[in-house]
């Protein structure tokens, strides 16, 4: 019997194990999904959100179990544990309150002699394929507001994080979902690839590489299947003369190193106007020296180690290979002890005098490290934002609203920020252009991907 297990980065532990499900019980687990999903999509609107409610309620009364077992499983600092279900319950709760209203029929005016409208049907048996850096988050992104228009679901998380679907599943349970309606399923990667294109899957989410989006396509090669995909980003920062600079260089340490950087749409490359240039670079510097790397389960450090060794030395090689080609370091990691090759644990770091024939600044890091660029104008800034196979965010610190709106519109994201960064608001569609992925989660048009049209036209005279 094959196992999936969960190494923890704070001590490279074995944290948790599960058995690979097999064929037999993957099969048994998708017949109770069709079978639970006719009936759940026979409850009104209402019926289903009072579960999902109910299933929040009980993942918030988890929030301390949550924190300690990311910290174990991901290397999330316990002082930001909490964060994450306040997350997960913004979005949730968000798209609950929304839900009646989006998935309630289309009415395409009068017509007399006829009856007329397009419902929004459930898609059948949705999968989702989670990441682990926002483990919670990412996965309801699609959990909740498949189940709210009336599909099923069954969740794979991500092998570090492998007891967050038990924790989903534990809430739902407490909620007293109906059985089968949420299911979750522990596979590897050449059983999800042979899933996916097994025919019993209506539908897949999923959250990680571009690689990953890649094997997803190949895998519903001729299954004619909508695939979500979510593939990551090299978010830019432009920072304009006029920005409030210590506002700014905050705003961009935060966006930058939290959660080691290892989120989608982290801040990975600033440029700037070159009459701010060094003043921004200094005060990213020093915000970087002064974080706090070690123990995560200490509530004085607010940085804990990357996911594993192999992708903090991605990193460092990253800085190596461009502090070689010419760029500028600017925090001094001989101050973090924990810094060392081979170690999940790294600092944070600041470079200067970097070029876009660097990967730092063209591959996706998903780590603790930004380079900065002056630029002298805002079109060369927005062609610099632009220069990148990614477009999930991009943010524009300046305190005039109209410069904003107009660079705005030409940059090639899904998301445009002002003054802020790191963030989904729920209201907001989430989604992104070129490698990034395809789809759309959250907002009310989060709901158009998760059902299919379908149209009533009746003849009411036959006169």
């Amino acid at each position: 019997m094959s196992t999936i297990q969960s190494i923890s980065p704070v001590d490279g532990s074995v944290y948790a194990e599960r058995p690979v499900a097999d064929a037999e019980q993957v099969t048994a687990l998708f017949a109770r999904s069709k079978l639970a999903q006719h009936a759940w999509a026979q409850l009104s609107v209402a019926e289903r959100c009072t579960y999902c409610t109910a299933a929040v309620d009980a993942m918030v009364a988890m929030t301390d179990r949550i924190a300690e077992e990311l910290v174990w499983q991901m290397g999330r600092p316990i002082s930001q544990g909490a964060g994450e279900v306040r997350g997960l319950e913004e979005r949730a709760r968000y798209m609950i309150s929304v839900a009646e209203e989006s998935l309630c029929p289309v009415d395409p005016g009068e017509k007399p002699g006829f009856a007329r409208k397009i419902s929004k049907e459930p898609l059948g048996v949705i999968m989702t394929i989670a990441p682990w850096n926002f483990p919670f988050m990412t996965a309801l992104n699609s959990v909740i507001p498949a189940l709210l228009a009336g599909n099923a679901v069954v969740l794979k998380h991500a092998a570090n994080t492998l007891l967050v679907a038990e924790r989903i599943q534990d809430a739902f349970d407490q909620a007293g979902l109906p059985e089968g309606v949420f299911q979750h399923i522990v596979l590897d990667h050449d059983a999800t690839s042979e899933l996916i294109g097994s025919g019993n899957v209506d539908m897949v989410c999923f959250t990680g590489s571009v690689g990953g989006g890649k094997a997803m396509e190949k895998a519903a090669a001729g299954q004619f299947i909508p695939l979500g995909l979510e593939l990551g980003g090299k978010d830019p920062a432009y920072v304009r003369a006029d920005a409030n600079l210590p506002y700014t260089i905050e705003n961009l340490a935060d966006g930058a190193f939290f959660n080691s950087g290892q989120s989608c749409c982290s801040i990975e490359r600033i440029y700037v106007h070159e009459s701010i240039h060094d003043e921004l670079v200094a005060g990213l510097a020093a915000a970087g020296q002064a974080y706090v790397l070690g123990n995560p389960l200490d509530a004085a450090t607010n940085l804990g180690p990357m996911i594993k060794p192999a992708a903090a030395d991605f990193v460092r090689q990253q800085i190596a290979d461009a502090v070689a080609a010419g760029a500028q370091a600017h925090v001094d990691t001989s101050q973090f002890e924990l810094d060392q090759p081979g170690s999940a644990y790294m600092a944070p770091q600041v470079l200067s005098n970097v070029t876009h024939e660097m990967s730092v600044m063209t591959d996706e890091s998903f780590g603790p490290v930004v380079g900065v660029i002056k630029v002298a104008s805002d079109e060369e800034a927005i062609a610099l934002m632009n220069d990148s196979e990614f477009g999930l965010t991009a943010g524009i610190w300046t305190e005039d609203l109209a410069a904003a709106e107009r660079i705005a519109p030409q940059l090639e994201t899904g998301t445009v920020f002002m003054n802020r960064c790191d963030y989904l608001d729920p209201a907001l569609a989430w989604t992104g252009v070129k490698d990034t992925g395809r789809g759309c989660s959250l907002s009310t048009l989060g709901f158009d991907a998760l059902t299919r049209p379908k149209s009533f036209h009746f003849k009411t005279s036959t006169d």
